[in-house]
This record gives structure tokens, C-alpha cells and sequence, in this order.
């Protein structure tokens, strides 16, 4: 069974940069996505990236419009993560930023938010304020 844990959130302020970490753990299935969402207070929960579990010229991500050329997503196969690359950060990206699994699916397309999800991790918080 799969398990994952985020890290790295944290306060930054407005402009700033964080990189936040989902960890791997378990047993994966052939084909899956790790994507991230975020949840501000008071708000539903948005998809924020995905990305699939093929290598080389399979390999594929998709990004919100909200953090599109702001953030990156990429696998760090050495430490079995998924890592989020947030860069110009602003008040609006405030919020618990989750990563979460779906199986079964090879590439993610512009409705990766709409997939089966699980499981989720706990969550991380991050704060863009000054």
C-alpha cells in the first residue's frame, strides 16, 4: 500500500521561493500520478500539479493556470519524492498543500484534479505573507 508524507512548508514572503517534498513509501502500482493540491481557509480544495510515473519520453506534468510558469514539479528518483518548486510566491498561494496518488492513470491530462485520489498525505502548511 502506498504512503505518502509531505514536508517543507513554511512562511515566506510575498516573491519568495519554497520547495515542498512528497515522500514515497510502500508499494506503488505500474501506472500512477503524484499530484499536489492546496486548500486555503475557507475555500474548496484547487489542484495546483501532477505528474506521471513514466520515465523518458512518456513522462508528463500539468499545472493550474493559477501557478503555471511559477511552479515546477519534478521526480526525484534517488529519494523516492515528488518535489514542488514554488517560485514568486503570492498571498494567494497560501494554504495546506497536500500530495495525493491515483492509480491506474499513465499521464496527466488538463483534468488530472478530477481523478480517484488515494490516498492523501497529511498535509504542510505554507504561508506567503509579509
Amino acid at each position: 500500500q502506498t504512503q505518502l508524507a509531505e514536508s517543507g512548508g513554511g512562511l515566506v514572503e510575498p516573491g519568495g521561493a519554497l520547495t515542498l517534498s512528497c515522500a514515497i513509501s510502500g508499494s506503488t502500482p505500474d501506472h500512477y500520478v503524484i499530484s499536489w493540491f492546496r486548500q486555503a481557509a475557507g475555500k474548496k480544495r484547487e489542484g495546483v500539479s501532477c505528474i506521471n510515473s513514466v520515465t523518458g519520453n512518456g513522462a508528463s506534468t500539468s499545472y493550474s493556470d493559477s501557478v503555471k510558469g511559477r511552479f515546477r514539479t519534478w521526480r526525484d528518483y534517488a529519494k523516492n519524492t515528488v518535489e514542488l518548486e514554488m517560485n514568486s510566491l503570492k498571498p494567494e498561494d497560501t494554504g495546506v498543500y497536500y500530495c495525493a496518488a491515483a492509480a491506474g492513470y499513465r499521464h496527466c491530462t488538463s483534468a488530472y484534479y478530477a481523478y480517484d485520489y488515494e490516498p492523501w498525505g497529511q498535509g504542510t502548511q505554507v504561508t506567503v505573507s509579509s
